[in-house]
């Protein structure tokens, strides 16, 4: 199961429109909570005028039998207070369709990295306990940088480590839980900060692909991702040509 988190820049969200606009999912249905803010709108990956009038919600379920995917898109803000009963009901429902992974795609506030994690690469992973004891060794092969901890009070005591995803949303929460549940869980989350996040949502889906291989291609690029009709005019249509 792939799903975002609503967390800074939505870059989470745009990388899962990417996943399913390129594989092609088919919408199998949606998942019903009161946690999200309602909301109603056109078929965000429309191919033609016929399609395009379909209507989406706030949260869809699409399916790729193929590749054993279950993709979660989640398209609205957290109703104040609703972080917790949303986890939960996630969590049960993950349980009893008896998913084996659970992936979030995610994202954290830039501005808010110490030192430590200004080095290197933007992008971070996490693994759950039981996942690291799946696939801890093949994600050391890939040379990835796991998310850091932080010290709980800086400036005071810096040897109390704690995880700290701010911007990150239902993030944390997530993870935390899936590790005390037994959950086989990854978070891959990218430090951005909001404005164009169609960059940030490439380097996240890329990320991604250099784990799973969802589509083949010895070396990645955006161009191999298919963008879907909706983002046309995401952020705005650009320019007018007279002011060149």
């Amino acid at each position: 199961l792939f799903q975002p988190a609503v967390s800074v820049g939505n870059v989470g969200q745009l990388a899962i429109d990417l996943v399913i606009s390129t594989l092609d999912m088919t919408k199998v249905g949606y998942f019903y909570t009161d946690c999200l803010v309602p909301m109603v709108g056109n078929n965000p990956y429309a191919t033609s005028e016929e399609n395009s009038k379909e209507l989406s919600i706030n949260a869809e379920v699409y399916l790729l039998p193929s590749k054993k995917l279950v993709v979660l898109q989640i398209r609205s803000p957290f109703i104040k207070n609703k972080y917790r009963p949303f986890c939960d009901t996630l969590l049960s429902w993950v349980k009893s369709y008896n998913c084996a992974r659970v992936i979030v795609l995610s994202s954290s506030h830039a501005y808010q990295r110490d030192d430590e994690q200004l080095l290197g690469t933007p992008l971070r992973y996490l693994l759950t306990p039981d996942l690291e004891k799946a696939v801890g060794s093949h994600i050391q092969e890939l040379k990835w940088k796991e998310m850091e901890k932080v010290a709980a009070y800086p400036g005071v005591n810096d040897t109390e480590k704690v995880l700290h995803i701010p911007g990150g949303g239902i993030t944390k929460l997530l993870f935390t839980e899936s590790c005390s549940k037994g959950i086989q869980m990854a978070v891959l989350l990218k430090f951005c900060s909001e404005g164009d996040n169609i960059p940030d949502a490439f380097a996240l889906v890329n990320y991604l692909n250099d784990w799973l291989q969802l589509i083949k291609s010895e070396v990645n690029t955006s161009s191999q991702w298919k963008s879907p009709s909706s983002w046309r005019l995401l952020f705005g249509s650009g320019l007018p040509p007279a002011l060149f």
